[in-house]
């Protein structure tokens, strides 16, 4: 299983929020490049980046911190949050995005999504099904649609996703564990690469997820908060 740590920026900022509530932000380092640095030394290997200045503003914003991290570092970055249109696809991968994750343009512009499926191959595009009460949230979660998640999920890997990060939005950044039932019901109806991500609490948590059978997992405040240490990680790894 892949270990996961994720990097939110607001303002060029390393932040994490509560339940996606950009009122709860806290600032934890001033430099997102400090933080990834820190990783890559620890022996990881991928990051999770999310612009949620993008998210909040449906287009790219926080690209030149995805381009610092990605000269600077040889983490492999998945980079999401604000992306919908081709402009911004291209800005992301030109960055250094090894992939991107869509969430919102999956919901609101499925063809837009499929064409990037088409054009840079599912291995390069993640779905982003993140999720209230088991329907599909959007727009950095301030929208819900009447999608279920499990749906959502399996009608895109019939079209040809391979590789899906699902957030259960009342778990994210509480740190009372993940949704593991959500998570089996997601593996038994379909065959996708799932990445688990949000209530990441402790160690134990990465164990289950593993058992269960997910492919990787987030994780963003039990890094920040001392809950599970780099070195633990690093073991991992």
């Amino acid at each position: 299983m892949r270990i996961i740590p994720a990097i939110d920026i607001i303002e060029g900022k390393c932040v994490r929020l509560t339940k996606g509530d950009y009122n709860t932000k806290k600032i934890y380092n001033e430099n997102p490049v400090e933080v990834a640095k820190e990783f890559e030394a620890n022996g990881i290997q991928y990051l999770h980046l999310v612009d949620l200045d993008g998210a909040k503003s449906s287009k790219i914003i926080n690209y030149k911190v995805l381009e610092e991290i990605a000269s600077k570092t040889s983490l492999k970055i998945d980079f999401g949050g604000g992306l919908k249109s081709d402009e911004d696809l291209n800005i992301a991968f030109e960055s250094g995005a090894s992939q991107i994750t869509g969430g919102s343009i999956a919901v609101k512009k499925p063809d837009t999504f499929i064409n990037w499926l088409s054009k840079y191959g599912s291995s390069k595009i993640i779905l982003g099904a993140d999720c209230k009460n088991r329907k599909i949230a959007t727009h950095g979660w301030m929208q819900t649609s009447e999608i279920d998640v499990v749906d959502f999920i399996k009608d895109y890997e019939e079209i040809g996703v391979q590789n899906v990060i699902c957030t259960d939005v009342a778990k994210d950044g509480m740190l009372q564990g993940t949704s593991n039932n959500l998570y089996k019901e997601i593996l038994k109806n379909s065959k996708v690469n799932l990445i688990a991500s949000g209530g990441v609490s402790n160690i134990e948590d990465l164990y289950k997820v593993k058992e269960i059978g997910c492919e990787g997992v987030i994780i963003g405040k039990a890094i920040y908060e001392g809950r599970i240490t780099l070195k633990e990680l690093q073991e991992l790894c």
